[in-house]
Order: C-alpha cells, then sequence, then structure tokens
C-alpha cells in the first residue's frame, strides 16, 4: 500500500518537530533528461516530500510560472505515460521519498481511472492531487485509487466552510493542500498569521496533517509557514530558476537544486529558533 509512505514521512518529521519541505516539479521540464536528473536530486537537496507535476494543455489553477514550465514540458515531447517513466527511474535509487502527481483530470479519465491507477501505483506513485475534480464528481476516480493504495490529497481554501470542509476532508488520505492564497500559483504571497487558523481548523476537521501551498517563494516565507503548517509546499519559485538558468547559461540541475537546498533549510530550522 504505497500510501504508507507518506503516513511514514510525516509521522517521522512530527517525532523530530518539524514541518516538511515539499518541492513542486513539473514533469519533463525543460526536457525528461534534466527534469529527472532534478527528480533524482531533490532528497539530497532536502525535500522531504515530492509533487510532480503532469503537464496540460489547460492548468487552469496555475499561475504564469508553471503554466510556462507545462508548456516547456508538452513541447519536449513529455505526456502523462511519460511522467509514470519518470518516477519508475526515480525508485530505482529511491524507494523512501513520497511522490504525489499533481495534475487534471483529462488525462486520467483518458487513461482510464482503474488503469491509472494500477500503472500509478507499480510505476512507484504514492498520491494525487487532481486540482479539478471536485469531491461530489471523484467517487470513480477515488475508488480506483484506494484499491490501488493511492492517497487522494484534496485542496481546501480560505473560502471553504465548515460545511464544505466537512465534504473536502471526507475520503481524503495521506494530508490536505490547503490553498493559501485566493487565486493561482505564484501570484500572491501566503501570509503566515492569516494561515494559522485556517490550517487548525482544516487539521481538526480531517485528523491529518496540512501543507500550505500557493504563494511560497522565499526561504523566510517557507520558514513562517513551516512553524504553523506541517508542511510548506514550493513550486513557482522552483520552475522559475529554470528559466533563470537558461538566461544566463548557468546549469539548469544545480541551480534548482541550490533554491530547494535554500527552502529546505528554512524549513527544517523554522522551530528551531535558528536564522534563516
Amino acid at each position: 500500500m504505497t500510501t504508507a509512505r507518506i503516513d511514514a514521512r510525516f509521522a517521522a518529521l512530527k517525532a523530530e518537530g518539524r514541518a516538511a519541505f515539499v518541492a513542486y516539479v513539473m514533469a519533463g521540464d525543460p526536457d525528461r533528461e534534466t527534469a529527472l536528473k532534478i527528480l533524482k536530486g531533490l532528497p539530497a537537496a532536502g525535500a522531504d516530500l515530492i509533487e510532480l507535476g503532469f503537464p496540460f494543455s489547460d492548468p487552469m489553477a496555475e499561475g504564469p510560472p508553471i503554466q510556462r514550465a507545462a508548456q516547456r514540458a508538452l513541447a519536449a515531447g513529455m505526456t502523462t505515460r511519460g511522467t509514470l517513466d519518470l518516477v519508475r527511474a526515480f525508485r530505482e535509487s529511491d524507494q523512501a521519498t513520497p511522490i504525489i502527481l499533481m495534475g487534471y483530470t483529462n488525462p486520467l479519465f483518458v487513461w482510464g481511472y482503474e488503469a491509472f491507477a494500477r500503472d500509478a501505483a507499480a510505476a512507484g506513485v504514492d498520491g494525487l492531487i487532481v486540482v479539478d475534480t471536485p469531491p461530489e464528481e471523484a467517487a470513480p476516480l477515488a475508488a480506483a485509487l484506494d484499491v490501488n493504495g493511492l492517497s487522494l490529497i484534496r485542496l481546501a481554501t480560505p473560502t471553504s466552510d465548515d460545511r464544505r470542509l466537512a465534504t473536502i476532508v471526507r475520503g481524503t488520505t495521506g494530508f490536505v493542500y490547503y490553498v493559501a492564497v485566493t487565486g493561482v500559483t505564484g501570484v500572491k504571497e501566503a501570509v503566515a498569521d492569516d494561515v494559522a487558523p485556517a490550517v487548525a481548523r482544516v487539521r481538526k476537521a480531517s485528523g491529518l496533517p496540512v501543507a500550505v501551498g500557493f504563494g511560497i517563494r522565499t526561504p523566510e516565507r517557507a520558514a513562517a509557514i513551516a512553524r504553523v503548517a506541517d508542511a510548506a509546499v514550493v513550486g513557482s519559485a522552483l520552475v522559475d530558476e529554470i528559466v533563470a538558468a537558461k538566461v544566463v547559461n548557468e546549469d539548469v540541475t544545480a541551480r534548482v537544486l541550490s533554491k530547494v537546498e535554500s527552502l529546505a533549510k528554512a524549513v527544517r530550522s523554522a522551530r528551531l529558533g535558528r536564522a534563516v
């Protein structure tokens, strides 16, 4: 049951008294070879969990940085099947780090929920965040994932009232992803003082760890969120490093992983009172 990897990682971090750093990268960005190098380097750079986007032509929850990452990946030939191949290659050397796929319903529907869940589990995926599948329409996907031991991780937002939150967390496993800002990824900044009461409310409703994303770009912001949540998720700031590296002809993998190291260090030290 692959969802056990997520549970084990959060339990270990709780015992250490710290939050998780979750790194988001796009499969195939900027190309398959580089994406695999980045993926394989994330754990050593400090990523406790990995969110791996599978590129889609209409990523409606994403801001410009991740939209462009999806376009680069698609232009380079990445597919949903290719995303599973990347996970399979990652698992050749890492059996411990949880990988959560993040994306949209259409590619999964075309693949077939049951077939996709089976193939994803076989590749070494631990869970899915499917941005545009509301709980009311998630039963077929949730059933397929459950049979194959995969977590369905749902999103809660600042506009989720108590009644809606109860619906969101029903059937959610692994953790709940709290969207810290209204809007798309990579545009607004998450504010820890605003996030803290929401995290407590989601944690109480779900009984699960709460990861906070959308709006975390700097080590300082990541540390602040790590003090009030169970995990801090960073995506746009990482994919931006790919573009920045190409502009100045730097090594893309090294630049992305350097950014991961600075963010992970901030998260790891956030509750120890050390400077970040």
